[in-house]
């Protein structure tokens, strides 16, 4: 399991102010400032996060160390993560997507489909990308098509009959 949690990610500038428009990938999305300081992936920048306001497709937060639209708008598409032990304990039916990245996915005969690479949510439910020998397959993250996923294991159980 990864030590750090992908919690956002900035589209650009907001104003001229050195603001910038977050996207926020928290179930919460105002949450994503209570797990500051965020950093990003390769660790290099390192932000406090004051949330402005709630804008369309985002918040408008003012970031550490930034004060000007270029600023903001050179962190464009910059993602941004929290350290794993800031962020809360999850019920045992969730997973936080950088967990299930790169698990092994075996079908219910035992039959390697591959490992996840990624783990999309288009507005109607997570869905798994899984890339093995025979190439990607998307599998709906839902009970009836994932019944198992053991994360000490490092596996998951797609019952692929129904999709």
């Amino acid at each position: 399991m990864s030590d750090k949690i992908c919690v956002g990610a900035i589209a650009g500038a907001f104003g001229v102010r050195g603001e910038v428009r977050l996207k926020s990938f928290t179930s919460d999305p105002v949450a994503i400032a209570d797990y500051a300081p965020l950093t990003t992936e390769d660790g290099k920048l390192s932000f406090d996060v004051a949330i402005s306001r709630m804008i369309k497709n985002g918040l408008a937060a003012t970031l550490s160390g930034i004060a000007t639209k270029e600023e903001a708008d050179a962190l464009k598409g910059t993602r941004l993560y929290a350290e794993r032990d800031r962020m809360p304990n999850l019920p045992d039916d969730e997973f936080y997507h950088a967990d299930l990245i790169g698990l092994t996915v075996l079908d219910t005969g035992g039959a390697e489909l591959g490992k996840v690479r990624a783990v999309h949510d288009h507005g109607a439910g997570d869905i798994l990308e899984v890339l093995g020998p025979s190439g990607e397959i998307l599998i709906p993250f839902t009970r009836a098509a994932v019944p198992t996923v053991d994360l000490s294991a490092k596996r998951i159980i797609a019952d692929l009959s129904d999709t």
